[in-house]
């Protein structure tokens, strides 16, 4: 007897790693994607050893080099003076956690992830599908679309994100609550930017105003700007609302003048409140359960977003591999829940050092990098982060 049929809600990164674990493992899937083409906002994605472990596992390695900036550091640079101090080795990762630290064009890393699975399960998609609701019983759960058509299967999977159709139907809305930080997202070609401004690195301005980030994707061609600076009149959550440079520069006016230059080279900038949520108690409910941002949107403060949909993806695979459904999905759910609420918890946590009002202090600020963000103190909060093993796991 061959092994049962998955839904999955969703086409985005969750939801296609979860695929591809499944079918590496004799699943059938079926996945079913609101959107009406696949593809992905042009902002970066940082993937670290965590999530590239299991990227490999799946046989995406040559793919991912292919479109992969491989950073070889990381440094943390005083928002006014530029000040830097070279905190964490990235391009060792490989040598210390057993798996590369890549920093990628979404738009890039979904389309290698859309590839694979057209080349393993052709025809597996259905775009323009909006989940409606679903139904289930004892034996099977049938997802309901609003085109008027239905879909059964073993299980299904919620992985449509934050503002998941899944998880409203499952245990109502999620209340969120907002971070007082509004971010901006933007991408530039490095040949746009003077030679200084050419970096191999990433590199995280902080300072009590806010904090920007930015690091090179696409084999080094494109440089990532990403901030979280404080406003409370912009709470729309979505990452897909344009905004203008001069309303970007006018919010880092404090900044270095190399953070200026970087964002006045940017064509369009976006920008999305920063809204924070609970960890949910619980994800799964009969056939039923959910992946990614859907059960644990967090805060980028740790770059682990994509890396938790990453690992969900692959528990999740795992478990419904080794237990019938829904004991697998209560497994699943028991594997993946106190991790995830760690990070969604830390995320928050991490902006009280990144916006300190000591950072202001010319000669407090000095000491207050050294004490927080000495490698010593970067490398074991960036251990329990990225030595975790989504292959290995206890399931």
């Amino acid at each position: 007897m061959g092994k049962p049929r998955i839904l999955i809600a969703g086409a985005g990164i969750g939801g296609i790693v979860a695929a591809l674990a499944l079918l590496q493992r004799g699943f059938e899937v079926a996945l079913y994607e609101q959107a009406a083409e696949l593809r992905e906002l042009g902002a970066g994605v940082q993937i670290s050893p965590n999530g590239s472990r299991v990227l490999r596992a799946l046989g995406l390695l040559p793919a991912m080099d292919a479109i992969a900036a491989v950073p070889t550091h990381r440094e943390l640079r005083l928002f006014n003076t530029g000040q830097a101090w070279r905190v964490s080795e990235l391009a060792t990762s490989a040598e210390r956690y057993g798996a590369p630290y890549w920093q990628v064009h979404r738009g890039d890393f979904h389309a290698v992830l859309v590839q694979a699975l057209a080349e393993r399960a052709p025809g597996a998609v259905q775009v323009g599908a909006r989940c409606q609701g679903f139904e289930q019983n004892m034996d099977s759960v049938t997802l309901m679309l609003e085109t008027g058509e239905t879909s059964r299967g073993a299980a299904l999977i919620g992985a449509d994100g934050v503002h998941s159709h899944v998880r409203e139907a499952l245990f109502g809305g999620t209340p969120a609550t907002f971070t007082g930080f509004m971010a901006w997202r933007g991408v530039v070609p490095m040949q746009r930017l003077p030679d200084r401004l050419h970096q191999r690195h990433a590199a995280t301005w902080i300072g009590p105003y806010g904090h920007v980030v930015t690091y090179p994707l696409r084999r080094g061609e494109l440089l990532n700007l990403v901030t979280a600076v404080p406003r409370d009149d912009w709470l729309v959550e979505s990452w897909s609302e344009a905004g203008t440079a001069a309303e970007c520069h006018r919010d880092l006016s404090q900044f270095h003048p190399d953070v200026l230059a970087v964002v006045d080279a940017i064509d369009v900038p976006y920008k999305w409140a920063m809204l924070g949520r609970e960890p949910m108690r619980r994800w799964s409910a009969g056939r039923v359960s959910l992946l990614g941002d859907a059960c644990h949107p967090t805060l980028p403060f740790l770059a682990q977003g994509a890396n938790m949909a990453i690992e969900d993806g692959m528990v999740l695979a795992r478990c419904l591999d080794r237990y019938a459904v829904p004991e697998a999905l209560r497994r699943y759910e028991a594997a993946r829940l106190e991790r995830t609420s760690r990070i969604v918890r830390g995320s928050l946590d991490a902006v009280a050092n990144m916006h300190h009002p000591e950072l202001a202090d010319p000669a407090l600020a000095p000491a207050f990098m050294e004490r927080e963000f000495a490698p010593r103190v970067m490398n074991a909060r960036a251990d329990w982060l990225y030595e975790y093993d989504a292959l290995s796991v206890v399931v």
